[in-house]
């Protein structure tokens, strides 16, 4: 990294829309911003409505330099409350806000802003702030970001604005996103940082700090700096809090760190993501398949990740194929649930063929069918908590081939001991509720191991669909609440009903 960087050229006008935040930032900035410019907009709308209404009487200059002054007065009171918002601060108000105020608020952000609010963005929101700004305005702001996060964007951004602003970078930069762009998605490689600073292992560490006081500031999350021979192959770190307590005689070599954890371009992000996790990291070098340094991981990278692939399981648990603009169209929210809706459909008309095979038995003994949801509804929720707890453990890698029939074996235990507490539980309660009936300790008997059985179906459905989908390359969370009520449900019924219809004859 240069110890110098020219200074941006920043468009006066926007002066005022520094993103340079004045004073400290409070925890609860976003939340308080989204409140005021909600209240804004509930404002607006009482204004424009009054000025619509009193347009409809007749035009005239007058009113139309009354509606131009009332915008004018609307961007004037949203500018306090933009101004000294954090980029990510700025992307969560955005995310919240309806598209129509969202594009108000976009606006109003200064050009020089946008670049860095836009990768603080979900995907689709940024997709939607894509479509509306104007060539010009996306090329300014592509010019804007580091090869890093353009690399990051490059996908979604036009293939020719890209281009042109490739044609602009230095021929460092663009080695460094020709790098960035080379790696899959989920790879370190394409999420690592290349503002770090290197030395060479044959100084002292008086020069060490001579060099770093040549910089304006050094990159975030500098922690440590990486030490590289001449070949640029890494050959340890030397820590902030090293080169402070040391005398500044003694050599790098002589105080460095060589055990240090280094990543691979090519390793998974998450992976990587949770050895931050693990080790308390705050960053991390990356190196290619040679061994030469080509960039940093950061704990604000590792951070993103973690929540990016705990909200990629949420989704896909519950089987949305994509994350959503909160406010997007009705019709895209509705495809975007399609798929699992449809599967949820034909699973359900296979658990009704199950309860009309028993229909003779239903008719003969009516108390079974008040009963069912409950035997379904017990086992879902415990099948669920293990489900849970089972990818979470797979998304850890603590599951393997090594301890998978142990922790089979466990989770069917505690199935069958919740089985015969529970099961007892409510095989009582039903023999209660219908003991002035012929069939009431019968019922209680049915309740009971149905279950019992139920529950040990859960337990195993919970296990072996996120299994199998992981050993498939999948998504271990995809659609497997889905599939999850689906077993439960149908296995449910039909255990339950089975059992009643060896016992009633």
């Amino acid at each position: 990294m240069s110890p110098t960087l020219p200074p941006s050229a920043a468009d006066p006008k926007d002066d005022l829309e520094s993103s340079k935040v004045i004073g400290p930032r409070e925890p609860e900035a976003a939340q308080h911003a989204l409140e005021e410019i909600q209240l804004l907009f509930a404002r607006f709308r009482l204004e424009t409505g009054l000025v619509q209404k009193e347009k409809s009487g007749g035009e005239s200059d007058r009113q139309q330099l009354v509606e131009q002054l009332v915008v004018r007065q609307q961007q004037s009171a949203l500018l306090p409350k933009i101004r000294p918002l954090h980029a990510a601060d700025l992307a969560y108000v955005l995310e919240a806000l309806p598209r129509e105020q969202r594009e108000k608020v976009w606006h109003l952000v200064a050009e020089q802003r946008r670049g860095e609010v836009m990768v603080e963005l979900n995907e689709a929101v940024r997709a939607s702030l894509i479509a509306e700004t104007s060539r010009e305005a996306l090329l300014r702001i592509a010019q804007s970001l580091e090869p890093d996060d353009l690399a990051a964007l490059a996908d979604e951004l036009p293939f020719d604005i890209v281009e042109r602003v490739r044609q602009g970078l230095t021929i460092e930069e663009r080695e460094q996103l020709r790098h960035a762009m080379s790696y899959s998605e989920d790879s370190v490689g394409a999420r690592m940082d290349f503002e770090m600073v290197t030395i060479r292992d044959d100084v002292s560490l008086e020069v060490v700090l001579r060099y770093l006081r040549r910089f304006d500031e050094l990159p975030d999350h500098t922690d440590q700096v990486f030490v590289v021979d001449r070949k640029e192959l890494l050959l340890g770190a030397l820590p902030i809090g090293q080169l402070l307590v040391n005398e500044p005689e003694s050599l790098v070599s002589e105080v460095m760190r060589r055990d240090i954890l280094s990543l691979n371009a090519r390793d998974d992000a998450y992976d990587a993501a949770q050895a931050f996790e693990r080790y308390d990291l705050v960053s991390a070098p990356v190196v290619n398949d040679q061994g030469k340094l080509i960039g940093r991981l950061t704990v604000s990278e590792a951070v993103d990740l973690i929540r990016e692939e705990s909200d990629s399981e949420v989704l896909a648990q519950a089987g949305l194929r994509e994350e959503e603009d909160l406010f997007s169209s009705v019709w895209a929210s509705a495809k975007n649930r399609w798929l699992w809706l449809g599967l949820n459909l034909c699973t359900a008309f296979f658990a009704s063929r199950v309860i009309g095979a028993f229909e003779g038995t239903i008719e003969r003994v009516v108390a079974l069918a008040a009963l069912m949801p409950i035997v379904a509804g017990i086992a879902g929720n415990t099948g669920n908590q293990t489900m849970t707890l089972f990818i979470r453990s797979l998304a850890l890698g603590q599951v393997n081939a090594g301890n998978l029939t142990r922790l089979l074996a466990k989770e069917l235990s505690i199935a069958g001991l919740n089985g015969l507490v529970w099961g007892s539980v409510a095989g009582l309660f039903a023999w209660w509720l219908y003991s002035e009936t012929d069939n009431g300790l019968l019922l209680g008997i049915t309740m009971m191991l149905a279950i019992l059985l139920n529950l040990l179906v859960a337990a195993l459905i919970a296990i072996f669909v996120p299994m199998s989908l992981h050993r498939m390359g999948r998504d271990p969370a995809l659609g497997s609440s889905v599939l999850l009520t689906f077993s439960t449900d149908s296995l449910g019924f039909f255990i339950f009903l089975g059992l009643a219809s060896l016992f009633f004859g």
